[in-house]
């Protein structure tokens, strides 16, 4: 480590005072506002856990940094997030490492993660090449100081790498000030000497009472302000990074489409769900653990998985397995996604242990098909053909094992030559390895169609909506908040 020449590329880095309280949206916003400024932007998330993932030709990220790499209007890469725990239990995670699977790692080996820091300024230092500024993104909050000791996603990093900070505090959730000086009354002095000033995000209201709000801050903690960011509503229209963010679509009483969906603990990549949500013909329902399948609901989807054995059991304790067969009996459609997709045959096997306990589990039976996990795991972008409709868009997949059995035959996708995904006979359920295949609008109306039995007019237009998002988070951002001087810190730390 002591041999890697890091580049003094300009960088900056938002830190949060805890989980959620919308660094990474605020890194998003930065990336494209900068980007429009004619900069060379790149994101950086030293470590990530979630278990939304996003494919690119080298491996697997976090989604949020994917977004973040579109906001920069330039491709995601598996240095922009170096290392990503996907949680596989209360108690472990899959590590993947510059993209690839490196292991798992227990909870209680924290130790284990300072490990990792090499090969995270490695990333680092390869993405400030010919880049005019890095934006980076910390992970849950600074002032975990039990974890400081091999701290790599906070200032552990933001001291190795010699980038300044900026600490982002959440208002809507309450106590802010209170979490922003008391961050900094934990911190030691060399820690609380890498962050430069403040930020308050998602406040309600006018602005101006808080003036003295943020007087106090100052006075507590010396740092400046670097704006007040009032609640962004729209940040609901772009792909969610936690499980924290998980809700259901906007209330559509009038729907002629009501989907159904469980959420079960290893629930992944549910970003699937959004363009759906965005449908006016669509009322999408999140199923809480407690509560049973709506009876009205036209669709159930069963979302991708990272634990799909442990899912399956919960799935059963839940009595959800008996509200789906239930549901299919009267007439309803079935959709399982990647790991909701394997829930739907006939059994899951996992000899090797690769997803918890080596053993294998009795799926749902509603597709006449059988899947085998092995270590190989399939990460790639694709472009895929909807066969029933001939629409067609741009999917990705990651996933462990592969699928067999007679209803492969009638695959409901064409992937560069090949199939993808099986179809029940009565052609009710279907299951698909494929992720992001919603986000084509011609594929998702020719699919509402087939549920409502007529077509569906929309006028959503999802790609576009995601741009224009973007666009109006930028614009919000540098309303708010002294994007100059956020880019003035980042210069002047650069030749320091």
């Amino acid at each position: 480590m002591a041999s890697l020449k890091i580049p003094r590329t300009p960088a900056v880095m938002i830190l949060g005072t805890g989980s959620n309280v919308g660094k990474s949206l605020i890194v998003a916003g930065l990336c494209r506002l900068f980007a429009d400024r004619g900069l060379k932007v790149r994101p950086f998330k030293p470590q990530n856990m979630s278990n939304n993932a996003a494919a690119t030709p080298g491996g697997e990220i976090g989604r949020a940094q994917a977004l973040q790499a579109r906001a920069a209007r330039i491709a995601p890469h598996t240095d922009m997030n170096p290392v990503l725990l996907k949680p596989e239990s209360e108690t472990g995670s899959q590590i993947v490492l510059q993209g690839r699977v490196a292991g798992h790692l227990a909870s209680g080996d924290y130790a284990r993660r300072g490990d990792f820091l090499p090969k995270v300024l490695e990333s680092f230092s390869r993405l400030g090449e010919g880049a005019d500024l890095v934006i980076v993104e910390g992970a849950g909050s600074p002032a975990e100081t039990n974890l400081r000791a091999r701290d790599i996603a906070n200032l552990g990093f933001a001291r190795a790498a010699g980038v300044p900070a900026i600490l982002v505090g959440d208002i809507d959730r309450g106590g802010v000030i209170a979490s922003l000086v008391g961050t900094h009354a934990v911190l030691d002095a060399a820690d609380r000497a890498m962050i430069s000033g403040f930020a308050i995000n998602r406040f309600r209201g006018d602005v101006s009472l808080f003036a003295p709000g943020v007087e106090t801050i100052r006075a507590a903690t010396g740092w400046p302000c670097f704006g007040v960011v009032p609640w962004f509503a729209e940040a609901a229209r772009l792909p969610a990074e936690d499980g924290l963010d998980l809700r259901s679509g906007e209330r559509r009483p009038n729907a002629s489409i009501r989907i159904a969906v469980p959420v079960l603990p290893g629930i992944a990549n549910f970003d699937d769900l959004d363009p759906l949500k965005r449908e006016e013909a669509v009322d999408l329902r999140l199923v809480p653990r407690g509560q049973a399948m709506p009876g009205d609901a036209d669709l159930i989807i069963l979302p991708g998985s990272k634990t799909t054995m442990r899912d399956l059991a919960v799935l059963r304790a839940e009595g959800w397995d008996i509200d789906i067969l239930s549901h299919h009996r009267r007439g309803g459609h079935v959709l399982g996604l990647c790991g909701g997709y394997q829930m739907l045959g006939r059994i899951v096997r996992d000899p090797l242990g690769l997803e918890g306990p080596a053993g294998e589990a009795a799926g749902l039976g509603l597709l006449d098909i059988e899947t085998m996990l092995s270590p190989e795991k399939t990460v790639r972008e694709v472009d895929f053909t909807h066969a029933p409709s001939g629409s067609s868009g741009r999917a990705y997949e990651i996933h462990l094992g592969a699928t067999k059995g007679s209803d492969t035959a009638r695959a409901p996708f064409r992937i560069d030559g090949r199939s993808d995904g099986a179809t029940s006979a009565d052609g009710r359920v279907v299951g698909t390895y494929l992720h992001g295949v919603f986000s084509s609008d011609a594929m998702r109306a020719a699919w509402l169609g087939s549920i409502a039995g007529r077509p569906v007019g929309s006028t959503l237009n999802y790609e576009a909506d995601v741009e224009a998002t973007l666009d109006r988070l930028a614009a919000h951002l540098s309303q708010h908040l002294d994007v100059d001087a956020i880019l003035e810190l980042a210069r002047r730390q650069a030749v320091a």
